[in-house]
């Protein structure tokens, strides 16, 4: 009898202990919390408690140049082009009227925007540009988001003017 009663008891001691220390450790984070920050809320209206003035720089603001699209194009490689495709070969495919989910881009220069039949377009597109000139590819390619807001295109774009080019070459070097 007395060993189930220090069974109990030791039970009970050991919850006791646990429940002891758990709220030791919630008051201890709560009076934390007010310590450091003040107990007040935190909302968009908290206003910081001092305000460092930065002097300008007095520097000029950086220039981008801007390139000539078809100053770059006139020294695209098609060569580094076929590298480039990989970024586009999960959705396009390369063959005449062989639609992924994105549409072929077999003789997608020069061509009609939304021109194949087979193809569902998202008809953002066609409000932008009306042929998919090296100028709008390349546009399209650098931000398609931006480009043709509501297109269905997940890509995020390509940043280099020299890869843009690169890859319009190649493309425009498959048809001929």
């Amino acid at each position: 009898m007395e060993r189930d009663m220090f069974d109990t008891m030791t039970l009970t001691k050991a919850m006791g202990g646990f429940c002891g220390a758990l709220l030791v450790f919630l008051l201890g984070g709560w009076a934390a919390e007010i310590i450091y920050h003040g107990g007040g809320g935190h909302g968009d209206d908290h206003a910081q408690g001092y305000l460092i003035e930065v002097a300008d720089a007095g520097g000029e603001e950086e220039v981008v140049e801007e390139v000539d699209f078809s100053v770059v194009m006139a020294s695209a490689s098609a060569a580094d082009g076929e590298g480039l495709w990989r970024n586009c070969q999960s959705c396009h495919a390369l063959e005449p009227g062989k639609n992924g989910t994105g549409p072929s881009l077999y003789g997608i220069v020069n061509r009609e925007v939304s021109s194949d039949p087979e193809f569902s377009y998202s008809g953002a597109l066609v409000a932008v540009a009306d042929v998919w000139t090296p100028d709008n590819l390349n546009a399209f390619l650098e931000n398609p988001k931006g480009y043709a807001p509501g297109t269905a295109m997940g890509y995020n774009g390509m940043r280099k003017i020299e890869d843009r080019a690169d890859l319009i070459a190649y493309l425009d070097s498959l048809d001929d």
